[in-house]
């Protein structure tokens, strides 16, 4: 009988065989490594190419008309969220206030909102002392009530709205909504929200809808800046900007210049290497600062937000 033969081996030496499958083998391997590392790179490149991610058709979500009754829980007491302000400012935590002098302007503003333990003591000739509302993220909470003369006492008309997962702010089971009561006692009059479950997935919504980039599948954790600048809008009519630099700032800045990213940390992270490693990492959760930038950017016109030191026009 005629046996069958692979067309592999027909007329080969096993020498040659091997030497013919062995290159064969590397060749599938390299091919398959170059399309990898041509599929990361692409992907890194789009993971938040805001300009191609969506486009303006629908008419955005209006901010104005989000019930601030249902999205602010109290955490002390049963007051409800004060109501509208007409005029705000945002006092940002960057190192570009520094040396402006601005503070004597940023106190004649109606309402101010800072965010998380940036303080006033020392740097109030360009940041000002008045703080009408604090946005205090979960993990800032224990770095702010450590320090009461600062955040709560100096200031003691300042309310307190504080961010963060539901199993850690809601009632009563939220571990830090229970520190924040302890704090109450000592202060009586300190006046606190937690941003209610409800109003948490609102924010994952938003989101989601302006950028076209769902919040967990692409390894994001939104920044105490996003939560301030909706509250701002929802709270007032108009809202000028302190510090926050424009979404193109740091593919323009100069290399060797370093601009702290806290005003109060003249020794810590760089602004722009801060932006830039959360923006493209995707390894592990991060804020995704430009991303948010270019949303706020798009808002400035429709929500009537301006922007300072630096100015975004």
């Amino acid at each position: 009988k005629m046996k069958l033969r692979s067309p592999f081996l027909h007329h080969c030496r096993p020498c040659g065989c091997w030497k013919e499958q062995r290159s064969a083998v590397f060749l599938i391997l390299f091919a398959l490594i170059t399309i990898l590392i041509l599929y990361s790179s692409n992907s890194a490149n789009e993971v938040f190419h805001y300009g191609s991610l969506r486009g303006r058709t629908r008419r955005p979500i209006n901010l104005k008309k989000w019930s601030l009754t249902h999205g602010y829980i109290p955490i002390l007491g049963n007051k409800t969220l004060p109501s509208r302000c007409h005029q705000c400012v945002i006092v940002t935590s960057s190192s570009h206030l520094l040396g402006t002098k601005l503070g004597p302007e940023i106190e004649r503003a109606e309402c101010t909102i800072r965010m998380n333990d940036a303080p006033t003591t020392g740097y109030s000739a360009d940041v000002g002392n008045k703080t009408t509302f604090r946005v205090v993220a979960h993990s800032s909470v224990f770095r702010v009530l450590r320090r009461p003369q600062e955040f709560v006492n100096r200031t003691p008309e300042t309310v307190f709205i504080f961010w963060g997962p539901p199993s850690k702010m809601q009632k009563p089971q939220g571990s830090l909504v229970r520190v924040i009561q302890r704090a109450g006692l000592a202060f009586p009059t300190m006046e606190a929200y937690a941003v209610s479950p409800a109003r948490m997935q609102q924010f994952d919504d938003l989101f989601r809808g302006e950028t076209g980039k769902d919040r967990e599948k692409s390894h994001s954790w939104l920044s105490t800046g996003w939560f301030t600048m909706v509250i701002a809008v929802e709270l007032c009519d108009h809202v000028h900007v302190y510090g926050m630099v424009p979404p193109d700032y740091c593919s323009q800045r100069p290399r060797l210049q370093r601009m702290p990213y806290h005003y109060y940390e003249p020794k810590g992270p760089d602004e722009c290497v801060t932006y830039i490693q959360n923006e493209h990492s995707r390894k592990g959760n991060h804020h995704r600062f430009i991303t948010e930038k270019r949303v706020f950017s798009s808002w400035a016109q429709l929500y009537g937000i301006t922007f300072s030191h630096p100015s975004w026009t």
